[in-house]
């Protein structure tokens, strides 16, 4: 079957659209024909060799985390699902390889994707979704009618945290680029502000902040209010042990702590972003679909950021 390939860790254009087996399903396990992948950070962290000390160094390597797609074979000992049904689902946050014709997985990896929107669609709100909800949801405990301050607001996972926010009653406040402030305002933030233009000094108070970008703690943390919470998903790449340092030391000085976690979803949250999505709550976030073969050109196009969205790989078969 294709699938997105690497023989070496480096930039965006080590990868191509190779050959590999197709996966062997295992008795509790089921095959989904794939049909949307979308790009993600810690897919270029994973090319780049930031994470070889997980993923090694036997190549080929392989990209892709999430997934849109049907059932397309039910392992033996697999009951409750049936082949054709359509579901979306991730392999695991340092688990790549779903940008390829076919992945195998566990039911407890998957759920009922949402009704109404195509692979592609779906796709584009899968990672951004889940974190969005476990950061303002399970971390940061985000109440409506609080102040909630977006970081990135125009990304893969800020745009659906803007969208997550005001679902959950939030009076929202969205940081983005200059070209992207109308982008970010059709999503339903309350205010939309240039960060270019934009000190921390100028902002004001937040009950809570979700930070995207991974810069400035410091500063944004001082804008906390008494009880406020920080919920971090990115550190400073240009001085990470600085940055991780900060983050871990908020937990032991002062009463404004900044939560930082890296997501790995399961059943239970993917069927709880269907239903946001099946009720209007969340829409599409996508820039640009690209065709298995362009993987590289998807990954050097969200390293160049000014990202609106997700860029999504779609795998016709």
């Amino acid at each position: 079957m294709r699938a997105a390939l690497y023989d070496r860790y480096g930039p965006p254009e080590v990868l191509y659209e190779g050959k590999v087996p197709m996966p062997a399903v295992k008795p509790d396990e089921v095959l989904v024909r794939v049909r949307a992948v979308s790009v993600n950070g810690g897919e270029l962290a994973g090319r780049t060799g930031k994470l070889r000390l997980v993923t090694g160094r036997r190549f080929p390597q392989r990209a892709g985390i999430d997934f849109v797609g049907e059932i397309a074979e039910l392992g033996p000992s697999v009951t409750g699902l049936r082949e054709g049904e359509r579901v979306w689902g991730f392999l695991g946050r340092t688990t790549f390889g779903s940008a390829a014709e076919y992945v195998s997985v566990r039911p407890r990896q998957i759920a009922p994707a949402p009704a109404g929107l195509t692979p592609v669609q779906a796709v584009s709100l899968l990672a951004g979704g889940t974190t969005a909800i476990t950061a303002l949801r399970d971390k940061a405990r985000l109440r409506k009618g609080e102040r909630l301050l977006v970081r990135g607001a125009s990304g893969g996972v800020g745009s659906v945290a803007v969208q997550i926010g005001k679902a959950f009653g939030a009076h929202v406040t969205a940081l983005a680029g200059p070209r992207n402030l109308g982008f970010v305002r059709g999503l339903g933030a309350d205010e939309v502000l240039d960060y270019q233009a934009t000190h921390p000094s100028e902002l004001g108070a937040f009950d809570v902040i979700m930070d995207t970008v991974g810069t400035q703690h410091p500063a944004y943390r001082r804008l906390l209010a008494p009880g406020g919470r920080m919920v971090a998903i990115a550190f400073d790449i240009a001085s990470p042990l600085s940055s991780l340092s900060y983050i871990l030391g908020s937990a032991v000085h002062g009463s404004r702590r900044v939560r930082f976690f890296s997501g790995n979803p399961r059943h239970e949250l993917f069927a709880e972003l269907t239903r946001y999505a099946e009720n209007g709550d969340i829409r599409p976030v996508v820039d640009t679909v690209h065709p298995l073969a362009a993987i590289a050109a998807a990954h050097r196009a969200l390293e160049a950021g000014g990202v609106r969205g997700k860029h999504v790989i779609e795998i016709r078969h």
